[in-house]
């Protein structure tokens, strides 16, 4: 199938690791030119250099959006690079393992303003140019955890928050040409959660095995229909598919890639 994404320009952020860096990749190779993002410049151009190895075009943009200051440079290295940006990817984020009685006030300010503030910055600045071009796809990466939380509360909060700007965001761009959606993964293999998964493996006795471990966490809180953890590929190509032009009719909406975890019907 073709997705009709050569000659697009896509900017995702958070792209010099894990599910961002599949993303940023999977768009590459459908012919898109794409932007890695993040604030390991090493890794960013490790990953431009492999899109490139493979016949894609990349460009880095270092830096940290957690302020309007140092976002507004991000962006304009973005603009100043492609000239537009027509599919924004919005999957910078960070996650920590704590509870409620192990988090604080402050923190939860931290990490809202990290998973969703920073969501809110980009958008407000690459939006009026994608109302100029009268077309642009953006994908809000949020979590499983969004609809069926865990106590790992004010992670679960922020993804929450972010579904809801995703629609609010769909409805305020109504008949632009502009399409909002969200993506919730599940359990994802990725170098972050293999390290949360020995982190937990030890606290439970279960040893250093990282196969092992993973068993484990597919017999409880992991376990899904499926009998297997997800891939960044899993999440990849259906950010692929929702960034091109067939997706053109699917606005608003929330899709999950967690091999049915959630246990309600949305």
């Amino acid at each position: 199938m073709d997705l009709q994404l050569k000659g697009k320009r896509a900017f995702v952020t958070g792209s010099n690791s894990g599910i961002g860096e599949g993303i940023v990749k999977a768009l590459a190779q459908e012919g898109a030119t794409v932007v890695v993002h993040g604030r390991n410049e090493k890794e960013a151009s490790r990953v431009v250099q492999e899109i490139a190895a493979n016949g894609g075009k990349a460009f880095v943009a270092i830096g940290d959006l957690a302020t309007d200051i140092e976002t507004e440079e991000v962006v304009n290295r973005v603009l100043s690079t492609l000239g537009a940006v027509d599919i924004l990817v919005n999957n910078a984020g960070a996650y920590f393992l704590r509870d409620w009685m192990n988090s604080t006030p402050s923190q939860w300010m931290e990490l809202y303003n990290i998973n969703v503030v920073s969501m809110v910055r980009i958008t407000l600045l690459l939006v009026p140019q994608m109302r100029e071009l009268g077309w642009g796809r953006i994908i809000n990466m949020s979590s499983s955890v969004a609809t069926q939380p865990t106590p790992i509360a004010d992670y679960s909060a922020t993804k929450a928050a972010n579904l809801n700007l995703t629609v609010s965001l769909a409805k305020e761009l109504a008949r632009t040409g502009i399409t909002v959606n969200a993506v919730s993964p599940g359990a994802i293999v990725t170098p972050s959660l293999n390290a949360i998964m020995l982190q937990i493996g030890s606290a439970q006795g279960w040893g250093t095995d990282s196969e092992q471990i993973k068993q484990q966490m597919l017999k409880g809180v992991m376990s899904n229909p499926t009998g297997r953890l997800g891939t960044v590929e899993d999440v990849a190509h259906l950010v692929t598919f929702l960034s091109s032009p067939l997706a053109g009719y699917i606005n608003g909406a929330n899709l999950r890639v967690d091999g049915g975890w959630v246990t309600t019907i949305n």
